[in-house]
């Protein structure tokens, strides 16, 4: 699952990523199933450079789509979304399946990963 999100208006980015980083990653950690969570911080938009449509990004991960149905139906995802509350933000969450471009190797076909 991907997530990208602004801050409130009234937040600085500097702000926005403590909270995302700590307390809010406090609550996201506790997703079950949850094998990895990433956060980046937008320092640049080459689409926008002079002000930046997003101010970070978050990628979870989970061992199948089942787990992550899982988790977003359990308590721990409750609690997470209610530790946003009514922030001025936007967002944008994204199911996505990913393929490591890197691990392929030539001539093998796309969702084959290399053993």
């Amino acid at each position: 699952m991907v997530v990208l999100a602004t801050r409130p208006p009234e937040w600085t980015r500097e702000q926005f990523t403590l909270w995302w980083r700590g307390e809010h990653a406090e609550q996201a950690k506790k997703l079950p199933g949850l094998q990895a969570y990433r956060h980046g911080e937008v320092v640049f938009d080459y689409d926008h450079p002079e002000a930046p449509e997003w101010d970070g990004h978050a990628v979870l991960t989970f061992p199948s789509r089942d787990h992550l149905d899982a988790a977003l139906k359990s308590p721990q995802w409750a609690a997470a979304v209610a530790h946003v509350g009514r922030m001025k933000g936007k967002r944008i969450v994204l199911v996505t399946e990913e393929a490591d471009l890197l691990l392929r190797t030539a001539g093998q076909p796309a969702g084959e990963a290399a053993t």
